[in-house]
């Protein structure tokens, strides 16, 4: 199995499979299972990986290291960092240590989703200046930012600052990642890694976000004669409806968290199968996510609606 063809990562040269691998660490899985799914994922064709210190505290890029052992060539791995105001050499080190290697080929800044965040990496010796110094120390190739917000990353985009950026994408977010800030970085030539395809899960089956059980369920809305199995399907989405709905976007590289064989083999089947939605039935898998979502607590990668 080979995600063919590979596409360009904005302008960082790199030709990414369209299929990313996300986050994969739970500390509640032996370290060799988690090891053996993202290897996995590799076998099967996909050649970018992203990681965090804050991933289940630093077990995924333990994780992610392991996993890159003999295998590090090809492979275009993303990590982040966390402390957004703090020295970025020493949290640099530290992952550096946790993974093995010794250069990342992209670091972004986590989570960067307010103007104030922004504009204090953006000062005279801010957070931008100092990963500048790592890219020229050869720690990392590519500097960009995540983002929760629409705004932040406009700004971020325009600034030139970033290689990479990445930003939910998917049935379920905040349009204007999609209207916006997609066709404004592929206009700059700044490549895009999205993620929350799935919406952390909550489009797929009754969770909160990334497996967690709902704290309070949602009362059905059965019609007097409706069937309760039938109204469960009707409240979620499949993996292909997730995955076909992202890439007719046509982001860089669509960055899935799967950590079973079972959800890989669904996503990747989905991928291979591709074919683009028209606009009607994206509009109908964005009404039928915006179900699908409700009750099952925030939705933290959309900015809140004001007023």
């Amino acid at each position: 199995m080979q995600f063919f063809p590979y596409r360009e990562l904005g302008r960082t040269g790199f030709r990414a499979s369209r299929l990313g691998i996300g986050d994969l660490a739970d500390r509640q899985v032996p370290v060799e299972t988690c090891v053996a799914i993202v290897r996995r994922a590799l076998d099967a064709g996909l050649n970018l990986i992203d990681t965090a210190p804050n991933y289940e505290d630093g077990y995924s890029e333990q994780v992610v290291g392991r996993a890159l052992q003999g295998r590090r060539n090809g492979v275009f791995l993303i990590d982040k960092i966390d402390h957004l105001h703090a020295p970025v050499e020493p949290q640099v080190s530290d992952s550096l240590a946790r993974l093995q290697v010794e250069h990342l080929d992209l670091l972004v800044f986590h989570a960067c989703s307010t103007m104030a965040d922004l504009g204090q990496l953006q000062d005279p010796g801010g957070g931008f200046d100092q990963l500048a110094g790592e890219v020229r120390r050869g720690r990392t190739r590519f500097a960009g930012i995540s983002s929760h917000n629409p705004d932040v990353l406009r700004a971020a985009i325009t600034s030139g600052a970033c290689d990479v950026v990445l930003f939910p994408l998917g049935p379920f977010v905040d349009r204007r990642y999609e209207t916006e800030i997609l066709p404004l970085a592929k206009s700059l030539n700044v490549g895009t890694v999205c993620f929350k395809t799935f919406g952390a899960g909550k489009l797929l089956g009754e969770t909160e976000g990334y497996q967690r059980p709902l704290s309070v369920r949602p009362r059905s809305k059965l019609s007097s004669g409706g069937d309760a199995a039938a109204a469960a399907l009707l409240k979620r989405l499949s993996v292909t409806e997730c995955v076909r709905y992202t890439l007719t976007l046509d982001p860089d590289v669509a960055l899935l968290g799967l950590s079973f064989p079972n959800e890989q083999d669904a996503a990747f089947a989905a991928a291979l199968q591709f074919s683009p939605l028209n606009e009607a039935q994206l509009a109908e898998v964005r009404r039928r996510a915006e179900i699908a979502i409700a009750g099952k607590g925030p939705v933290w990668w959309n900015p809140p609606v004001i007023g």
